[in-house]
Formats: structure tokens, C-alpha cells, sequence
């Protein structure tokens, strides 16, 4: 049998059409997953005061309509009056400074056993030694496809 090349567009034509489906059975995921601290043990609160040397949980539900797979927490200074889009509440906030020694906290976590929904508890220290002042806490959430929320609050280091 002889090879011609009618026969190899054929071919390539018969491949392309196999290769190319419409196929909406695949369930895809086009939705974020979302964080809250609108809840009696949600933590912090908008404008929530924290004391040097005590600790805290931080805590958020977060859910997903798929599965949820990280989460992080970051609290860092707000010395320059920065926002971020999704504060709603407003808090007094001091004048603007310079940081010392301010508190930075960044911590990331998976989320095993594929949960839809989780509660986010994590104990965090204030050390005594930080600059007190505005601070904000940054919650972030990704679900098992790449789809991420964040949150942030407003808080408040004292003495």
C-alpha cells in the first residue's frame, strides 16, 4: 500500500475533529471561595485592640463550592494609612509614622481532606518589644483551582 498525501490530511483532519469535543460535562469551577469574621468567635473585629504580650486567636470561616486547599494570615503594620479594597469599617487611626520595630506576621497553610468548609484558629502573640499603633490583619483564602478571597481589618496594638 502506497502512502499518499491525501491520505495524511485525512488522517490529520480525523484527529483534529476527534481532538475537539463539546463536552460541557466538566464540572468546572468558577467560583471564589469566601472568608468571614462576622461570627460570635470571629477574630479580630474591626478595630479590635490588641495588648502587647497577650495572645489571641485569630479565627475566620472560610468555605468553598469545591474544595479549599491554603489559607494565610498576615498582620503588619498600617504606620503609612495604606488600605486595602475590601475594608468596610474605618477605625480612628493615629498619625502617620515611622516603623521601628514593627510586628510582622506571615503565615501560610494547607488544608488537608478536602473540606468545603474549615475554621481558621491560629494563636498569635503580640510581642512586647513591637511598635504599638495601627495594624492591619489580612486573611487569605485559595481554593483547590487557583480561585482566591482576601479580607482585611483594621486593628490596633496598644501598650
Amino acid at each position: 500500500m502506497k502512502f499518499t498525501p491525501k491520505y495524511f490530511y485525512y488522517l490529520s483532519f480525523m484527529i483534529v475533529i476527534a481532538s475537539c469535543s463539546n463536552d460541557d460535562s466538566i464540572d468546572k469551577d468558577e467560583e471564589k471561595p469566601t472568608i468571614s469574621v462576622n461570627y460570635n468567635e470571629g477574630f479580630p473585629q474591626g478595630c479590635t485592640q490588641l495588648t502587647r504580650g497577650e495572645t489571641y486567636n485569630f479565627r475566620a470561616k472560610v468555605t468553598d463550592n469545591k474544595v479549599l486547599a491554603s489559607y494565610s494570615i498576615d498582620i503588619h503594620h498600617n504606620f503609612d494609612h495604606h488600605t486595602h479594597d475590601d475594608q468596610t469599617t474605618e477605625c480612628d487611626l493615629e498619625d502617620v509614622k515611622q516603623a521601628i520595630n514593627p510586628f510582622i506576621f506571615i503565615e501560610n497553610y494547607s488544608i488537608e481532606n478536602e473540606l468545603t468548609s474549615y475554621e481558621i484558629n491560629i494563636p498569635v502573640t503580640i510581642p512586647n518589644d513591637i511598635d504599638t499603633g495601627d495594624y492591619h490583619c489580612a486573611y487569605s483564602v485559595t481554593d483547590e483551582t487557583g480561585w482566591q478571597a482576601r479580607t482585611s481589618i483594621d486593628v490596633k496594638i496598644i501598650e
